[in-house]
């Protein structure tokens, strides 16, 4: 990949097609162009909750899936490309596991709140979850490799986790759907 943008604005895209990285041209209503744009404003969206305070552990885990959101990207730009390592699924898999460890279990659903880093942290998991529908229809019209299908798996998994570690950050908790059936159940 030893092109790099010199330029912005090049005007190639006004007629409804944008060029791939294997300098192909595709629709902009493409699969592919779909999942690229949803990965994208997934990592756009974890900057923002990168701008809240957080644990510099989180931190520095959440700008290593930049990193690899950005491989995704680039992988997504060039058909038959590999650039999403399957490691990186495994660093995802360890970072749950460890986060998961610290967090009581769940008796109940939780409402997308809390503080706002843990709200973003919401966000940015229901954006994970629509760039994995993204990835899964593209890779139903192409066959794309395992790992990025893998990894928005489970970065929506943590991103969910970690909403629950930064509620409890500064002594919050989870925000708990009021259930009318537990609530019947516990009147009973």
């Amino acid at each position: 990949m030893a092109n790099r943008l010199t330029q912005i604005a090049t005007r190639t895209g006004d007629n409804g097609t944008t060029g791939l990285g294997d300098n192909t041209r595709v629709s902009k209503d493409s699969l592919r162009v779909h999942a690229m744009g949803d990965v994208d404003e997934l990592n756009s969206q974890i900057g923002v909750l990168l701008c809240e305070e957080m644990p510099a552990d989180v931190r520095e885990l959440l700008v290593e899936v930049q990193h690899q959101l950005f491989n995704l990207g680039g992988e997504l730009s060039i058909p038959g490309f590999e650039l999403l390592k399957p490691e990186a699924v495994a660093l995802l898999d360890a970072a749950l596991e460890k986060y998961n460890a610290t967090l009581p279990r769940l008796q109940e659903f939780i409402l997308p709140a809390g503080s706002r880093a843990a709200a973003l942290a919401h966000v940015c998991r229901t954006v994970a979850r629509r760039a994995e529908r993204a990835v899964v229809a593209l890779d139903k019209a192409e066959t794309l490799n395992e790992s990025p299908r893998q990894y928005l798996n489970r970065l929506s998994d943590l991103l969910f986790v970690l909403s629950r570690v930064l509620n409890r950050m500064n002594g919050g908790d989870d925000v708990y759907w009021k259930s009318e059936r537990l609530a019947r159940s516990a009147a009973e």
